[in-house]
């Protein structure tokens, strides 16, 4: 199927924009978290290399980073929960 085709059908619907955003939502939002995770996660280990004494802090600082990064995920499948079913 033509990629235009598709695109030129999800236009003409309303639902379908509807649709597409939702979709954009959680997936950018899921890049951005997994992104920032791998970030974390990697100076983390740099740190622990370098420092293997502050290996519990940075454990400590790790998880709280996570927490906060995985937050901007589960708010973009709010965002895209609320378009799909609001409107």
């Amino acid at each position: 199927m033509n990629l235009t085709r598709v695109l030129l059908d999800v236009a003409s619907d309303p639902k379908g924009l509807i649709g597409l955003g939702a979709g954009l939502a959680i997936g950018l939002g899921a890049l951005g978290t997994t992104i920032g995770i791998g970030l974390a996660a990697g100076r983390a280990l740099e740190g622990a290399a370098r420092q293997p004494e502050m290996y519990s802090k940075l454990q400590t600082l790790l998880l709280i980073s996570i927490v906060f990064l995985e937050s901007i995920a589960i708010y973009s499948l709010v965002v895209s929960l609320l378009l799909i079913f609001t409107f």
